[in-house]
């Protein structure tokens, strides 16, 4: 079988990984890399590049900063790459349909939660913050909604004492692009069947805010320790 042709849209730490794996696996072609463009951070607010963009600097693949996804022009620029499949980990923006519809395989994404659980941009802060015990990694092809496509697999992990949202961000990344690289080829083989999303548990996490991280020291240590990481 020839290697699957890939778009690949990330902009976080997180998305690292997975991308990662792509590239090193034999079983894929890396044919183009999306990231979100450059953002003002730090003291000075200088231009920034995302994670993803660091990682993919030096790589003969072209590197797409779309100010928005659904720019008619950026759409037409990925058609002409011709993807059989788009994977999207902490891109940042939700895919318009035009762009869904354009691999034969669909688009893929690398959601840090068990779906239909912690939907949205802050899955990991918000499980630590509720003191979660478990928490995971869902494999999802993707629909107009925000992380209510169908399931493909998923995978899960302990949250412990000791997590932070760094070390498990950096243990579900991982997780994440072994879960990814297996599955993607089960699907593509048949082999894996979407199933729908349970239509209870659902619930939403978030961006995280600066009111996010006051402490109150009336709540138990615990809360203190869940809101500090």
């Amino acid at each position: 079988m020839s290697p699957l042709r890939v778009v690949f849209f990330g902009t976080a730490e997180l998305a690292c990984a997975s991308l990662s794996a792509l590239l090193e696996s034999s079983a894929f072609t890396v044919a183009a890399i999306v990231t979100q463009p450059d953002r003002p951070k730090g003291r000075n607010l200088h231009p920034q590049p995302s994670a993803v963009k660091v990682l993919a600097t030096g790589k003969p693949i072209p590197l797409l900063q779309p100010e928005r996804a659904r720019n008619e022009k950026f759409v037409q620029a990925l058609r002409e790459f011709k993807p059989d499949l788009m994977i999207v980990v902490a891109y940042g923006q939700i895919l318009p349909g035009t762009l869904l519809e354009l691999p034969r395989f669909g688009c893929l994404n690398v959601h840090a939660s068990l779906l239909p659980k912690y939907r949205g941009a802050a899955p990991i802060q918000w499980s630590i913050l509720n003191d979660e015990r478990e928490t995971g990694v869902t494999i999802m092809k993707m629909d107009e909604g925000l992380d209510t496509g169908d399931l493909l697999a998923s995978q899960s992990t302990p949250i412990t004492p000791a997590d932070n949202a760094q070390t498990l961000q950096n243990r579900l990344a991982r997780i994440g692009a072994g879960l990814l690289v297996k599955t993607v080829q089960e699907y593509v083989a048949g082999e894996v069947v979407p199933r729908k999303q349970p239509q209870t548990g659902a619930s939403y996490a978030r961006k995280i805010n600066k009111d996010d991280g006051r402490l109150d020291w009336t709540q138990p240590a615990r809360s203190l320790w869940n809101r500090a990481c």
